[in-house]
């Protein structure tokens, strides 16, 4: 089984299942992506049609988790985060964050290129489904100073010397970095909260379905999604776990800011992530 979930390691996992698309056995019998991921997979062809019936604990998965094609595992958001050392007066928006006024203050992910062109869109009058107008947005950011990393881990450790003070990122990651003494403080976007989901899918040659099948039952069990929120602070997507007040205060989100959590347009992305990226590379970061 492949259960790992990283957006580091992902595209060499979805590679392998495209390889092995013509074998009549594949060597993985689940493994985790996340949601858009998941999506581009199944468009291919490449993932089984799940049998809920199969998995008793199933019955408790949020419906929105519950693809034809794989399962929510877990969910976050995109969120503000910040140095309240740093920063004096907290950012309420993405419009606020990506700004040119941070300069070299301000942090850019490099593998969260889809993300931070969606944000960068929200933030300058854009939608889910089109992310061309913060194009400029970003340019100018870009301009003012604005520091590119590499990876979340890498981005975190600008935020734990201080080099930077503000960003964007998932919560759940936060919730990481508070954990190992980093000194930040989240912020949920007035523009909205895209939302953040990892799960899993099942190859259709995996060669041992009964074996995946009773994984990702056991995946769904309370207990198993409630060690995973208090150690990784992702939030749950089963109905009857239930999280420490302390553990949800940090990584869930109030009443009025679930009103502002939205879903990605998968169909979208996967249209133009080709586009996206040909634009990051070239342009944003050429």
């Amino acid at each position: 089984w492949e259960c790992i979930h990283s957006e580091e390691n992902a595209p060499p996992r979805k590679a392998k299942i495209m390889a092995e698309k013509a074998l009549r056995r594949g060597t993985v019998d689940v493994s985790g992506f996340s949601s858009t991921d998941m999506f581009e997979l199944n468009g291919q062809d490449l993932v089984e049609q799940l049998d809920y019936s199969k998995m008793p604990n199933a019955k408790n998965l949020m419906p929105a988790m519950k693809y034809p094609y794989g399962i929510g595992h877990i969910y976050s958001g995109k969120v503000i985060l910040y140095n309240p050392k740093l920063v004096s007066t907290p950012p309420e928006s993405f419009a606020d964050t990506l700004d040119p006024k941070h300069g070299n203050k301000l942090g850019i992910i490099d593998i969260q290129y889809q993300y931070t062109m969606m944000a960068a869109g929200l933030a300058s009058g854009g939608t889910m489904s089109n992310f061309d107008p913060g194009k400029e947005r970003l340019l100018a950011c870009k301009k003012a100073g604005a520091r590119i990393y590499p990876s979340n881990e890498a981005f975190a450790q600008a935020l734990k010397t201080e080099e930077i003070a503000v960003g964007i990122m998932w919560k759940a990651r936060a919730k990481q970095w508070q954990d190992q003494g980093i000194n930040v403080l989240t912020v949920a976007p007035k523009e909205g909260v895209p939302l953040y989901v990892s799960g899993f899918v099942m190859p259709k040659n995996a060669p041992n379905k009964a074996g995946a099948y009773a994984w990702l039952d056991a995946m769904m069990a309370a207990s198993a999604q409630e060690n995973f929120a208090v150690d990784m602070g992702y939030n749950p997507t089963v109905t009857n776990a239930n999280v420490p007040p302390d553990v949800q205060k940090r990584i869930g989100f109030t009443p009025e800011e679930q009103k502002r959590l939205v879903d990605l347009d998968y169909a979208y992305m996967a249209k133009n992530d080709v586009a996206f990226q040909d634009w990051w590379n070239k342009v944003f970061k050429g």
